[in-house]
């Protein structure tokens, strides 16, 4: 069984996500994904060495590359055992999200990685206990709609979307929520110290 995957044109972590989606669609076949840039190329090699799966690049040219990726019994056996034992090692995850952008440099830039690293987080099993959001962070679950749409699919999935009322209060923003709960301070400590792992952002 051959699958296509054509990612050209799709914003990191698409490609990655996409090929994702059609190797755990089957038990043993072969996935060939085509790119057009390098950094995608080397995203999915280390998908496929993740998953202790074979890949190759079949084809490099100017606009484009092609890299299959080989899915077998015994490595798909092996990447579900892997799998299992990660998520049984992960626990009580909680994600605290202090501003609307990520990483420092670019806010522009900072932007584009926010919308991706919280559309990422649906496709990333298992999903975290819940997403706290305070400062500028309130604005991704209140003004930002590619980020309030991907929080309704993690919250439908049962994860606990919290923004700080007092950062709505401050950004005006308290009758713009869109998705999840107002919090408070002492409910987000408590979070913050029963979670066995926290990401800040």
């Amino acid at each position: 069984m051959k699958v296509e995957v054509d990612a050209r044109g799709l914003a990191c972590p698409k490609p990655v996500i996409n090929a994702k989606k059609e190797l755990e669609k089957i038990n043993e076949g072969t996935i060939e994904v085509i790119v057009d840039n390098q950094m995608a190329r080397e995203n999915l090699l280390k998908l496929a060495d993740s998953m202790n799966l074979k890949s190759n690049v079949l084809k490099e040219e100017e606009n484009y590359i092609s890299i299959e990726i080989i899915k077998s019994g015994d490595s798909s056996k092996s990447s579900e055992e892997t799998s299992c034992k990660k998520e049984s090692d992960l626990g009580d995850r909680c994600i605290f999200i202090t501003k609307e952008t990520m990483g420092t440099g670019n806010d522009e830039l900072g932007q584009v990685l926010i919308k991706g690293f919280v559309y990422a987080l649906t496709e990333s099993k298992p999903y975290p206990k819940s997403i706290m959001f305070v400062n500028g962070g309130v604005k991704l679950s209140t003004v930002n709609e590619d980020t309030v749409n991907n929080l309704k699919l993690l919250e439908k999935e049962g994860v606990e979307i919290l923004s700080c009322g007092t950062c709505l209060d401050y950004y005006g923003l308290k009758e713009k929520l869109q998705v999840g709960t107002v919090t408070n301070m002492y409910t987000i400590v408590e979070n913050l110290k029963n979670s066995s792992n926290t990401i800040t952002i």
